[in-house]
């Protein structure tokens, strides 16, 4: 059984630390050049898509789709993404690539007009819950509008819904922005419980809304994947079916930079982001809707494209913590979660290390996400986690990297413990 680094003499931390050295020359030696800092999908995941291009006829229900027209997306398309995520056709919005585009411009709308109350640009000090760690493009959405963020701890079941509970009750609260399936970087499934307290909510504020980005709905690593509970069935059971605005998309799907996405809200919300719409565009790009249904044919489809995916990564994910658990389990200098799908790692180190083990990966050849990202402002107060992309790098190459991190991890621990 391995020493915990905390029981260990001086003696014996130094003796650790000229080893440890000399595994990290060997690996800085070989003019690594391996990049773990975001979660795009690999070549051999895109090339399952490359059929996406084969549709030649853009026409559905007599409508030539390469023409002006449908604000809201086509029925067709519609009815997908609808079946995917268990609502109906009439509650789904479809937008352009990304879903990070749709919460921009819903955050947006309601800075400037309101979501049945005084605009937040004319309410003072205006906040949102995070929690943490999270995705930073959130952080990011929320800091342009100048939007106060609030840390709350994710817990092994989804938020601390107790300092949720408490906080609505300011009603400068107006909103929690979230990954409720694989949270971004945790890889944790809120539960139902959880799940229901949030459709529970009673907050101060009216205008509160939850941002409830489904990045990760269909992206299980196996059959015994995490299972969400719609948070639409049960909204209605408190009278809160105005409060949740979810959006979905197919970027690590199909085509990250050409993708689909979705929006899907109550039937107050749909009739306001329609008036907004009618205002900022046309329509969107119809015949990717199109390409889209011709590709998958129906939600079937798309689940069983996505154990494709799955096959290619999970013996990534499998990868990186194997190399966790051979070379930190024991040592009481990190922990982990293992989750069942998503597109990430999170590494929690001794506290103090996490930006010493992002310098010394990077002069060793492997650059990981910027450590603090996946905090608001850019802040881990604990300078502890490190978020983990696998799905890039071939496993050749996340044997190397993963092996060297793990180097980089136990070093700065002993670095930091002989002070």
């Amino acid at each position: 059984m391995s020493k915990k680094y905390s029981e260990m003499s001086k003696e014996e931390l130094n003796a650790e630390k000229a080893s440890l050295e000399k595994r990290y020359g060997e690996f800085k030696a070989k003019g690594l050049k391996l990049d773990m800092s975001r979660g795009k999908p690999g070549s051999d995941q895109l090339d399952l898509s490359s059929g996406l291009n084969d549709v030649k006829d853009y026409i559905e229900n007599g409508v030539d789709l390469r023409n002006y027209g449908i604000l809201d997306g086509i029925p067709s398309c519609k009815k997908l993404f609808a079946d995917l995520m268990c609502v109906n056709p009439k509650n789904v919005i479809v937008g352009p690539n990304a879903s990070l585009t749709l919460m921009f411009d819903y955050i947006s709308q309601c800075y400037t007009h309101g979501a049945g109350d005084i605009p937040w640009c004319k309410q003072e000090n205006i906040k949102f819950l995070c929690p943490v760690p999270g995705y930073d493009r959130h952080f990011t959405i929320l800091e342009h509008f100048g939007i106060e963020m609030i840390n709350i701890n994710m817990m092994k079941d989804g938020p601390d819904m107790d300092k949720i509970e408490e906080y609505v009750k300011d009603a400068s609260v107006k909103g929690i922005i979230c990954v409720p399936k694989y949270s971004n970087p945790q890889g944790i499934t809120f539960s139902d419980e959880v799940v229901r307290r949030i459709a529970a909510l009673k907050p101060a504020a009216k205008d509160f809304r939850i941002i409830w980005d489904n990045a990760y709905c269909v992206h299980d690593l196996d059959e015994n994947g995490d299972k969400l509970l719609n948070i639409f069935d049960v909204l209605t059971e408190y009278g809160n079916e105005d409060m949740v605005i979810e959006v979905c998309s197919t970027s690590k799907i199909t085509f990250p930079g050409a993708g689909v996405s979705a929006l899907i809200a109550s039937d107050n919300n749909i009739a306001e982001i329609k008036k907004r719409l009618g205002a900022q565009t046309i329509s969107y790009d119809k015949m990717n809707q199109f390409r889209h249904v011709q590709f998958f044919k129906d939600a079937n489809g798309v689940l069983n494209h996505m154990k494709k995916h799955a096959a290619i990564l999970k013996p990534k994910f499998d990868t990186v913590l194997k190399h966790l658990d051979n070379e930190l389990s024991g040592k009481g200098i990190a922990s982990w979660f293992n989750p069942k799908g998503g597109y990430f790692i999170s590494l929690d180190v001794m506290n103090g290390c996490a930006k010493r083990v992002g310098e010394l990966c990077r002069e060793a050849g492997v650059v990981l996400t910027t450590v603090g990202a996946t905090f608001p402002y850019g802040r881990d107060e604990n300078n502890s986690n490190i978020r983990i992309a696998p799905s890039y790098p071939t496993v050749d190459e996340l044997n190397t990297a993963a092996e060297l991190l793990c180097i980089c991890v136990r070093l700065a621990a002993v670095e930091k413990l002989l002070g």
